[in-house]
């Protein structure tokens, strides 16, 4: 692995530990409000909404609801008499439907008329009464044999609304059965469909081929909620007409088609808003003239029948959960996709419009999952997502502006230097040398020293007057000296003569030797150059020239070139001075081999033969700049 990705790669990694740690705590969090209930009601809002934002379904004929309005309360009283409730079932018969479900108490007589009901539960195999067990017990009618009772009760949730519905419990007496669960039962068996235990557990009931899915504790977005019995989520028919809805004055006066009877379930149950047989759910509209929110229990028992009959003989899916493990493997997961949104997006709108797109994708996956039979945790994942991607974006937008700020400084602190290293550092070794030589005479000595001090002394003064420029500017100038700066957005070309102009006027011992001076400076095409790249290509030759003259001994001929040869740009500098052993690699030299590495060039200084050395960097240029 090349060193410079692996940099990148820790890097990046530095960067990413700035968010995983607050994102794990948000995302620990989340997952223990979840645990503790507090998101339940959340969960179950977007589960009902789902439901009733699904598309409509066609009316299931199979399933006919007698309803006993306020005014047919009004004609016969309330409680309906014994007698027009065996009138009733005695015209239903007459149509021979399959089964008939009388979801009407009848545990006491309500005379006149008893005599006549006895005589119709007793006769009729296909009627099912019901009865009450939970809390509070309301006895079947007396008449009908124990198989043809179910009982009605349900378990709305602690919000008062219904999601489930309750198939089989367990009493003193043994199992019993819901309403809905033997009308489907006597509708499915003359096609040979029975009740059966489960395949792998034989708690789970199994009608035909088809296994219903029971729903425990931590089911879906239920946090430790009472599963007693055998229980299945309610997926309700949607659209706004669900059934086939009549009177018992309808029934009374013939106006019912026989074929919206014949070989159908027929339940018969009150639709009355005085008998308050109501039932409150979010997941499915009103019943007509009832209160906001409210179905009618009779409604309710043919959403239940209509359920198992249609996963059975249509395929139409019941709702399932994922186990707990799966769950929360999907919640880690949005979460960890926050924090890397975060990470990867830079500006705040942007990051809001990505959030906006990416919640409302989960949404309608998570929809279209429940209408294929899936409850999945959408809640919770929307969440941590969220709070992640938007949260975390601060922390790394401080982390970026930190390094950011770190990276000016060492930038400027590079700046500084270089400026520092070329022009008065140069200017003090001179001076140095002056005093270790001791060549010249006390005298001259002194003189030279002060000339070159006051000369440090404006090298100094001009670097600060320098860095006291606005950051803009200095980011695309460079400094030489002698308050002579240069724009780096000039041409290439341009400025490295700008460069070996001023160099070679400065006052460097071995420049007084200098007899010929060759200097070549082609057109560079500089688009794929930054202005990093164009700085480094000054310093380069600076450094370069400036070698020349403190090291060069004897140096007659200098040549400096900058030409393009078979797709390598190359800037070499070549004198002819008797040693190259003076040359040492310095810092200059480790920035000369940077500069190659960020051009993907190479660098090179060599000693010529017989005498003479050659300082060369050069670099590729890419196809498509010469094409």
């Amino acid at each position: 692995m090349q060193p410079g990705l692996w940099k990148r790669i820790t890097s990046e990694l530095a960067i990413w530990r700035v968010g995983v740690l607050p994102g794990i705590v948000v995302l620990c969090l989340v997952i223990i409000a979840r645990l503790t209930g507090s998101m339940q009601s959340l969960e179950w809002l977007v589960f009902d909404t789902f439901l009733r934002l699904r598309l409509a379904e066609n009316i299931d004929e199979r399933i006919l609801i007698v309803g006993i309005n306020e005014d047919d309360i009004h004609r016969v009283g309330y409680p309906v008499p014994d007698k027009e409730m065996a009138e009733l079932l005695r015209k239903l018969q007459a149509y021979a439907p399959r089964v008939i479900g009388l979801d009407v108490v009848r545990d006491i007589p309500v005379e006149p008329g008893h005599s006549e009901l006895e005589n119709i539960f007793k006769n009729s195999k296909n009627l099912i009464g019901i009865e009450k067990v939970l809390p509070e017990t309301v006895k079947p009618p007396p008449d009908l044999p124990t198989e043809q009772v179910g009982f009605v009760d349900q378990i709305p949730d602690v919000d008062g609304k219904l999601r489930r519905s309750l198939l089989r419990i367990t009493t003193h007496q043994g199992y019993k059965f819901a309403l809905s669960l033997l009308l489907a039962e006597a509708y499915l068996a003359p096609q040979g469909i029975n009740l059966e235990n489960g395949t792998g557990d034989r708690e789970f009931i199994k009608v035909g081929n088809t296994e219903l899915p029971r729903i425990f504790n931590n089911s879906g977005g239920y946090v430790r909620t009472d599963a007693g019995g055998f229980q299945v989520l309610f997926n309700f028919r949607s659209g706004g007409e669900r059934f086939r809805t009549i009177t018992l004055e309808d029934i009374k006066a013939g106006k019912v088609p026989p074929d919206w009877i014949r070989d159908r379930i027929v339940i018969v149950g009150m639709t009355a808003p005085s008998a308050k047989d109501f039932t409150t759910t979010s997941a499915i509209p009103s019943a007509k003239f009832a209160p906001p929110g409210q179905v009618y229990g009779v409604e309710i028992h043919a959403h239940a029948v209509s359920q198992i009959i249609s996963a059975v003989l249509n395929s139409r899916p019941l709702l399932n959960t994922w186990p707990d493990e799966w769950e929360y493997i999907w919640i880690f997961a949005w979460g960890f996709l926050g924090i890397a949104h975060a990470r990867l997006t830079k500006f705040p709108l942007i990051n809001i419009l990505a959030i906006s797109l990416v919640s409302f994708i989960l949404m309608f996956v998570s929809c279209l999952f429940l209408t294929w039979g899936w409850w999945i945790p959408v809640t919770p994942a929307i969440i941590i997502y969220t709070l992640n991607a938007l949260g975390l974006t601060a922390f790394y937008q401080y982390e970026q502006a930190l390094r950011s700020g770190i990276n000016a400084r060492h930038s400027m602190m590079e700046l500084t230097f270089e400026t520092i290293h070329n022009g008065p550092l140069q200017t003090l070794a001179k001076v140095l040398k002056l005093v270790r030589d001791h060549n010249l005479p006390t005298d001259k000595l002194l003189p030279e020293v002060q000339k070159e001090l006051e000369k440090l002394n404006q090298d100094l003064r001009g670097i600060y007057e320098f860095l006291q420029r606005e950051p803009v500017n200095q980011d695309s100038s460079l400094y030489l000296g002698k308050g002579l700066v240069i724009n780096l957005q000039d041409p290439v070309h341009e400025i490295l003569y700008q460069v070996y102009s001023y160099t070679l006027e400065r006052d460097f011992p071995c420049f007084k030797t200098l007899r010929v001076k060759i200097r070549t400076f082609e057109p560079i095409d500089e688009r794929y150059l930054s202005i990093e790249h164009k700085r480094g290509l000054c310093r380069f030759i600076e450094e370069a020239l400036c070698n020349v003259g403190k090291h060069a001994t004897g140096v007659t001929r200098l040549e400096v070139t900058c030409s393009l040869f078979e797709g390598w740009q190359t800037l070499s500098i070549v004198d002819d001075a008797l040693a190259f052993n003076s040359y040492r690699e310095g810092r200059g030299t480790q920035q000369f081999r940077n500069l190659a590495r960020q051009l993907k060039g190479k660098f090179r200084r060599v000693a010529l033969y017989p005498r003479g050395t050659l300082c060369e960097l050069s670099w590729p240029v890419p196809k498509f700049w010469m094409s």
